[in-house]
């Protein structure tokens, strides 16, 4: 009489075959101690060798029960993910590996986030920042590398244009390529490796060697349409200004229109950032009032300075642009026009620059029509002169013709609060470099209501 035995435990692989299998595979022995040898092979051998393993392999999963082939599965994939075929290894693996590509999903559901999501970490977005050297992108590439970013800086000029920009991610993030905006192939090899694109070319003046209609419409034309033939692009994003129509009197706000609508018909889903005039340590508003004032002993207000302007700091702007990278989409294909929390006329602005410096404010009222009359012979004599002219500071033409009328966020336009951002107001640490014009140093003087509540004592 047999004694009733219960179901045996589960051993290793190579240890549970039936012996009522037909074709017994060879020992494993030979076979892994010879693995390490493998690249003194010749091809033919490592193929059959490769053959014999996928063969095993089969016939291991084959003779285990079901649910040990299920565990065995889930450990493979688990510990392995998107690895080649079973079967693939070495050399032929590798080469499997490197075709593979990982599918196009809209949004950022692609992106492979490992860490914690600081400078060391991987959030899985390669970008391209066209125009990295610039003001606003010191501090667009900051934000992308302390959130562990790959970024790609494309520059012109010489070797010493990016260094600040190296040091703001870890070790290899910030990858500096020398490229030319005219020539084609340089711009396909900067965009190669990546999966978003920024556009922050622009320019507020004209050169001898760059129109308005080429760095702000062409360039970006082109950037969307190389991008659009890459087919990896998920994401881009082109920064325009507040302001930018085809009727405007400004040709930079023109331009930049132009450029807007090109961009949309070459890559449908770029989405478009219109910033308002832009606060911060190297902005070009009221560092040359403060530079002008000190030099001159006054300040020339383009029409009284009436117009109404909405100012906004760049670091805001820096994480609207980050934050419409994080979405699952829902910025792709839209316009957002960015501008500061508060209003502010151009003399309100001046006032607050006079009040940081610590200085009496000294103004010049200077009409529109000879302000643009100060400013025109510049744009006349640029292409007739053999020589380039000095960049315009106060007197520059387009700044004048754009703020001929009030530049401010539409009522019906998507803002800061549909990025999920609160922007700051302008009052404290965004003017605070504006201390390094004072007098007699950052404890010098004093403001105009510090000498009213002075004087009411």
């Amino acid at each position: 009489m047999r004694t009733p035995q219960g179901p045996k435990p589960t051993t290793l692989p190579f240890l549970s075959l039936s012996p009522s299998s037909s074709s017994s595979p060879p020992p494993l022995g030979p076979l892994v101690a010879s693995s390490s040898s493998d690249h003194h092979r010749p091809p033919a051998t490592r193929t059959a060798t490769m053959q014999a393993a996928a063969w095993r392999r089969h016939l291991l999963d084959h003779h285990l029960s079901p649910s040990t082939s299920a565990a065995i599965a889930a450990f493979r994939s688990a510990s392995q993910p998107g690895l080649a075929p079973q079967g693939l290894c070495g050399a032929d693996g590798a080469r499997y590996m490197s075709s593979a590509r990982a599918p196009a999903v809209k949004g950022s559901g692609h992106l492979v986030r490992k860490g914690t999501g600081g400078r060391s970490s991987v959030s899985g977005i390669v970008a391209t920042v066209f125009g990295a050297t610039g003001f606003l992108g010191r501090y667009l590439v900051q934000q992308l590398a302390k959130m562990g970013s790959q970024v790609l800086v494309p520059f012109r000029g010489c070797e010493d244009s990016h260094r600040h920009l190296k040091i703001m991610g870890d070790l290899g993030q910030i990858v500096p390529m020398k490229y030319h905006p005219r020539d084609v192939d340089s711009i396909k090899a900067v965009m190669a490796k990546s999966n978003v694109v920024i556009n922050l070319i622009g320019r507020e003046y004209e050169t001898r060697n760059f129109s308005f209609e080429e760095v702000n419409h062409h360039m970006a034309e082109q950037l969307a349409t190389i991008a659009k033939e890459h087919g990896g692009i998920m994401r881009f994003i082109q920064v325009s200004c507040l302001g930018a129509s085809p009727s405007s009197e400004s040709r930079m706000l023109r331009t930049k229109a132009a450029g807007e609508q090109s961009i949309l018909k070459e890559f449908p889903e770029a989405t478009i950032m219109r910033p308002a005039t832009m606060i911060g340590t190297e902005d070009r508003i009221l560092n040359r009032w403060a530079q002008f004032a000190k030099n001159w002993g006054f300040l020339p207000l383009v029409g009284g300075g009436c117009t109404k302007i909405q100012p906004v700091y760049v670091i805001d702007v820096a994480a609207a642009i980050v934050n419409s990278l994080k979405d699952d989409g829902t910025s792709m294909g839209k316009i957002y026009e960015l501008g500061g929390p508060e209003i502010y006329t151009v003399h309100e602005l001046a006032e607050l620059m006079y009040e940081t410096i610590r200085e009496w404010p000294r103004y010049v009222n200077v009409p529109l029509p000879v302000a643009r009359a100060i400013a025109s012979p510049r744009e006349m004599l640029l292409n007739k002169v053999p020589f380039p002219l000095l960049t315009p500071s106060i007197f520059n033409l387009d700044q004048i013709n754009a703020f001929a009328v009030d530049n401010l966020v539409s009522e019906d336009a998507l803002t800061f609060e549909d990025l999920g951002i609160m922007p700051q107001k302008l009052k404290g640490y965004p003017v605070e470099y504006l201390v390094s014009y004072r007098k007699g140093g950052p404890a010098f003087g004093s403001t105009v209501s510090e000498k009213m509540r002075s004087s009411e004592m």
